[in-house]
């Protein structure tokens, strides 16, 4: 992995192992200071500790198991990244805030590797697809119920993308969404406010082990990509035996 040699020393391995540490420090931290604030003022209890993980970073598992995403309660976990930022305007008209531009402008970024003059480690770039494509995805994941097959057939009607850049796209969600799902079953309880909420146990009851490799829906894909059939209808069809027999095996 030439590209992380470039940017540390070390392997891939190494790296996300040491990326991990720093994040589940920020949890340990949070736990301390939250025990230990009302005792440093003289007053009895403890605090709740408020998690920061979002719908999208959920959905993808982009987080470290039991990090800052990890707390007590999550006031934006129900909320993907996209309709977070039109909430933060919104609140930066209404209630005045003009530091708000500073940091609604800033480039994601997990803060995690090294910054040098050359490189800075941003979200988008780690997840292989931007806030905006997560936002259509897990809609029509949760929503429309819509596995590989026939998320890439409406996404072809919503997107101006080639059809094989698309497969890759819906293939890449995909396996990390399974990879990562076990990460979901212990995602801390949110502020239920949309319907495409990850929250599971409690609101989702899909299962939480999938195959990552969706052999039968990722070949279905890739025999459309070959018949250069697109999708023209713009209704999402319901879940199908395509998409289901992974889950039947």
């Amino acid at each position: 992995k030439q590209w992380y040699q470039r940017r540390v020393r070390g392997s891939q391995v190494e790296n996300m192992a040491l990326q991990n540490i720093q994040a589940r420090a920020r949890m340990v931290t949070g736990y301390l200071f939250a025990q230990l604030i009302n005792w440093s003022r003289g007053k009895t209890g403890s605090l709740l500790v408020l998690s920061s993980s979002n719908v999208d970073e959920s959905l993808l598992g982009y987080m470290t198991k039991y990090d800052c995403s990890s707390g007590d309660l999550n006031p934006i976990g129900s909320i993907c990244k996209s309709d977070l930022r039109h909430f933060v305007l919104h609140c930066k008209e209404m209630f005045g805030f003009p530091s708000i531009d500073g940091f609604i402008s800033a480039v994601p970024t997990a803060e995690l590797e090294p910054i040098t003059e050359n490189y800075t480690q941003t979200d988008e770039e780690d997840m292989g697809l931007t806030y905006d494509e997560l936002n259509d995805i897990g809609r029509i994941r949760k929503i429309d119920r819509c596995g590989p097959f026939f998320m890439y057939k409406r996404l072809s009607c919503m997107w101006e993308m080639p059809p094989k850049e698309l497969g890759e796209k819906v293939k890449l969600f995909f396996q990390k969404y399974a990879i990562n799902r076990h990460k979901s079953c212990v995602v801390t309880p949110a502020y239920l406010c949309e319907q495409y909420s990850p929250d599971d146990n409690r609101y989702d009851l899909r299962p939480f082990l999938y195959n990552p490799k969706w052999d039968v829906q990722f070949r279905e894909i890739d025999n459309t990509i070959k018949c250069g059939v697109l999708a023209k209808q713009h209704t999402a069809p319901s879940t199908t035996t395509i998409d289901t027999l992974a889950m039947k095996k």
